[in-house]
């Protein structure tokens, strides 16, 4: 009986300490690493930056060969996209998705990490790319199940928040009703092959927003009593509440089960762009930054969920790694890096 009782002490620990680290690993957070500018680090060497400050998780945007042979052995999870001017070939060329599988995935995949294949980012229904998106997702999916990584790599694409036509309160969510085309192929997609949803989650849009009137603790996680109250949700940070309306905006056309990633989230600390008011009209840029991007990783870290998703960890990943001086509008888009381009960080920040 007391070998018996030991035993299943000894199970219930272990099994214990594994939804522990489940639950650990599953709250991620992740920096995207953008390459549009011509100062920027070694691939190598901004590799060793991400391991150096304890960041796990990589979005590339591109294929870039040169940041993949960095990457490997690093142990970083690789979330990889795909351009939206690639599109087209990949959804009407099973060839040509193969190839870049091959070439872009398989060539690397003994030691690198993928996690996902973001397909197309921020397409519009409007957009000459859209009617491709989830051709090219099926065709990138065919190709990842032949090299046997279907149960590894999760096929996805990343969506704006433009996607919801209803955005409070977060119970009231729902989508714009011309996206419906795309969001009800693209869901149908990821529900067949159980992938989450990549949406770009900015509270800083919506903070600068001239319409709106969000305070500035509420958009930064600084709020220290609820700001909303929906029903029995309290929300005591903008960022929860845009999660949510997605989430509200999902049970509402039946895929209420679809996990959301965060793929995009931070905070600009351009001098000029869309600030409407507050601390942006002085030099404390970097501090109202350093405090969204930290708040954010602790928020992420927490692994409390949501209001609506309680205990469900949420994945995120911060934008961006670094300042790029060839993004087309400097003033809004230059200038999301936690770091320089010469390495520095631009302001303390901890993962």
């Amino acid at each position: 009986m007391a070998k018996f009782s030991y035993h299943m002490k000894s199970t219930i620990l272990l099994i214990g300490l594994l939804m522990a680290s489940l639950g650990t690993t599953s709250a991620e957070i992740g920096v995207c690493y953008g390459l549009d500018g011509n100062n920027l680090p070694s691939k190598p060497d901004t590799v060793a930056l991400f391991k150096s400050k304890n960041i796990r998780r990589i979005r590339l945007y591109r294929a870039d060969h040169d940041a993949l042979e960095a990457l490997r052995g690093s142990n970083i999870e690789v979330t990889l996209g795909i351009l939206n001017p690639d599109l087209q070939s990949l959804a009407t060329n099973q060839a040509a998705a193969k190839n870049w599988v091959q070439n872009n995935v398989v060539n690397y995949a003994n030691d690198v990490r993928f996690l996902y294949i973001v397909v197309g980012n921020e397409v519009e229904p409007s957009s000459p790319f859209a009617q491709y998106v989830v051709p090219a997702m099926q065709n990138i999916q065919n190709e990842i199940n032949a090299a046997g990584f279907g149960n590894q790599i999760k096929v996805s694409t990343a969506l704006s928040m433009n996607i919801i036509g209803v955005p409070f309160p977060p119970s009231a969510g729902a989508f714009k009703s011309e996206y419906r085309p795309l969001l009800d192929a693209v869901l149908g997609f990821l529900d067949t092959n159980q992938a989450p949803l990549h949406v770009n989650v900015y509270p800083y849009f919506a903070y600068n927003d001239p319409a709106s009137h969000i305070s500035l603790d509420y958009a930064i996680f600084r709020a220290t009593s609820p700001v909303v109250t929906d029903g029995p949700y309290q929300y005591y940070n903008l960022f929860d509440a845009m999660v949510d309306t997605v989430y509200a905006a999902l049970d509402k056309v039946g895929h209420g089960s679809r996990d959301i990633i965060a793929s995009e989230s931070g905070w600009s600390t351009g001098r000029r762009g869309p600030h409407r008011k507050g601390p942006h009209q002085s030099c404390s840029c970097n501090v109202v930054a350093r405090i969204y991007n930290q708040n954010l990783i602790n928020h992420v870290k927490a692994g409390r969920g949501t209001p609506m998703r309680p205990g469900k960890p949420i994945q995120a990943y911060i934008f961006s790694m670094f300042n790029e001086n060839l993004k087309p509008d400097q003033d809004i888009e230059g200038y999301w890096g936690l770091f320089l381009p010469n390495g520095q960080p631009k302001y303390p920040i901890h993962f």
